[in-house]
């Protein structure tokens, strides 16, 4: 996860933190698919959004190594149980890990160093569809990542409903980062990404230009297929 960088500096500095906001961020999460969603949170859970359906969660101040992303094609029994295409978490309605690449994520620790918060939308994780990533309250930066990425796939990284990272694929430093910092930098692979989304990670050391601040206590929203032409295109990919 993008954050690890920057999580022990963070640590440290706690203690000598005075946080001026106290309540809960508000999460809208909008489905804006030509298809059904099935949301994920952690922590936070699980819930399906079909065609136009929202769901709004409140995150405690202080919340980090968080992120939310888009599960597609699942299917669950009467008990929450099943599995997804993409973006699958151990089988369960109701996340309670990491989803499974490939799949779009909106990452988020909340009221860290000076208050602030730090987002992203990353493709560490690949991609599986189009998504926004922005404040509803004070002005901050939009994230947006809906470049056609599933049709323009590479070859090497396809995956069923999706577009994997060449780290899922490889494993390899030299995708992963494995050897720490400094230890790997951009590839072609993360080009391709790059290139489509300039604002989002493309691979795990990607922070200066993917990493963004906000005021501590903004509230925000995540929207799947921004942009309904987008959405068409996918959904005819996925049937």
């Amino acid at each position: 996860m993008s954050f690890t960088k920057i999580l022990p500096l963070l640590v440290c500095l706690l203690p000598i933190l005075s946080f001026t906001s106290t309540l809960a961020a508000t999460f809208d999460i909008k489905n804006r698919c030509g298809y059904t969603v099935w949301a994920a949170v952690s922590p936070g859970g699980g819930r399906r959004l079909d065609s136009g359906q929202s769901w709004r969660i409140n995150v405690p101040p202080g919340t980090t190594q968080a992120r939310i992303w888009g599960r597609t094609n699942c299917n669950f029994d009467g008990n929450g149980r099943g599995r997804c295409q993409t973006g699958d978490c151990n089988g369960l309605l109701q996340c309670q890990g990491y989803g499974q690449a490939p799949n779009t994520l909106a990452e988020f620790a909340l009221n860290q160093f000076q208050n602030l918060d730090f987002v992203d939308i990353s493709l560490v994780d690949g991609f599986n569809i189009p998504m926004e990533f922005s404040p509803t309250t004070n002005v901050c930066r939009n994230l947006r990542c809906t470049a056609p990425i599933n049709d323009q796939c590479p070859n090497e990284l396809r995956a069923p409903g999706g577009c994997n990272n060449p780290c899922t694929v490889f494993a390899t430093n030299q995708y992963c980062c494995t050897n720490g910092q400094g230890s790997c930098g951009p590839t072609t692979f993360s080009r391709f990404f790059k290139d489509r989304c300039p604002n989002a990670y493309s691979y795990p050391q990607d922070d200066p230009t993917s990493l963004f601040t906000c005021p501590g206590g903004t509230n925000y929203r995540v929207v799947f297929c921004p942009n309904i032409e987008f959405s068409i295109a996918i959904e005819i990919t996925q049937n």
